[in-house]
């Protein structure tokens, strides 16, 4: 009688608790070395990639005013032709303007800046933390020091090439721009030639969810935006700090940058009043602003956004916090927007329903297209 064949034991070696976490971390440790070596390959090329970035963005803000053009029986080529000027009249309206005032109050400025600073000098040595004249001097000495050093002038040079990047940025983008509302909609459907069935379906729909959160994202912000110029403009005012209308305009683009943005513009326009209106009406603008940050937050966010940032303030904060560590100030103004799609595209790929709709409600329907 033969003995029956014997198979040999299988290796239990990833099988227990061990094995199963050692096979997940190498696993996590794959998957964060790509997106490592993703992000490195994208700041390479990041003339490149900021400008599709913005491009994008800005083509889901104004692609519903070029849909309404077109809906009402303009031709595509002319719709994309008007809103691409409209864009571009509103950016060099609001440069013009700024640059007209800069040089209509520079004489005024530079006087009172004079006597703020005699103000605010007698401040610093007879209040109620006196500082000591030699002190003044000894940081007036390293403020010139370093104006005059080669540190100095190195950074002037390599701002000279920050300028070149950004004119060639610019220009990229604006071309760009143009071709998103021209054949946005022709663009995306190459892409999704490859595709077919519920993959298509949830391409299609992260599509439209991305073109409605950024959309939403950006006429939202504007709209914040624009109270908090228009307050913090109103109270500059009535106080007198010169440069009241370009330092508006600076907090309403500073308003494009979560949390911190219109904050650091106040800090500005704060700085100023110091300069040429002296302490008190300094504390007054500083106050001014906390009041207009604090009903941006509580009432004004929560209404204007709704539905087109669901992100909690930590993950907007990380998000800020990335975008700035990568790619400086422009990540910061687009590592909010970015997150928000990401979360919205992950919300339509984990859903259970291949359909889509009954557990998210707020996509469009299917069989829809992004325009």
């Amino acid at each position: 009688m033969t003995e029956p064949h014997l198979k040999p034991a299988r290796s239990s070696t990833w099988k227990d608790s061990l094995g199963r976490t050692a096979s997940r971390a190498a696993q996590i440790l794959l998957i964060l070395t790509l997106v490592v070596v993703a992000v490195y390959g994208l700041l390479q090329i990041r003339l490149l990639v900021i400008p599709v970035i913005i491009a994008l963005i800005l083509s889901a803000a104004i692609g519903p005013f070029v849909n309404l053009l077109r809906r009402r029986g303009v031709p595509g080529a002319l719709a994309t032709a008007i809103a691409f000027l409209a864009l571009l009249i509103l950016l060099g309206t609001l440069i013009t303007i700024i640059v007209l005032s800069v040089r209509s109050q520079a004489d005024e400025l530079v006087t009172a800046a004079t006597e703020g600073l005699d103000e605010l000098q007698a401040f610093l040595t007879s209040g109620p933390f006196p500082i000591t004249p030699e002190q003044l001097e000894q940081a007036r000495t390293v403020v010139i020091d370093f104006a005059t050093s080669a540190q100095f002038r190195s950074g002037a040079i390599s701002g000279v090439s920050v300028v070149a990047e950004f004119l060639t940025g610019a220009t990229l983008m604006i071309v760009i721009l143009f071709f998103f509302l021209k054949d946005g909609k022709k663009i995306w459907e190459f892409f999704l030639r490859p595709f077919s069935g519920e993959r298509e379906q949830k391409l299609r729909r992260s599509g439209a969810r991305t073109l409605e959160v950024l959309g939403g994202y950006v006429r939202g912000t504007a709209i914040v935006a624009l109270v908090d110029a228009v307050a913090i403009g109103i109270a500059l005012l009535i106080l007198q700090v010169p440069l009241a209308l370009p330092l508006a305009m600076i907090v309403f683009i500073g308003a494009f940058i979560p949390l911190v943005g219109a904050t650091l513009a106040g800090v500005l326009a704060a700085l100023v009043a110091l300069v040429a209106n002296g302490p008190i009406v300094a504390l007054i603008v500083v106050g001014v602003v906390v009041v207009v940050n604090q009903l941006e937050g509580d009432l004004l966010q929560p209404v204007v956004m709704g539905k087109s940032l669901r992100l909690h303030a930590l993950v907007i904060l990380l998000a800020l916090t990335a975008g700035t560590i990568l790619a400086g100030i422009i990540g910061a103004v687009l590592s909010v927007p970015i997150a928000a799609v990401a979360w919205a595209v992950l919300q339509v790929w984990t859903a259970e329903d291949p359909r889509l709709e009954p557990l998210n409600p707020d996509l469009p329907p299917a069989g829809s297209e992004p325009t």
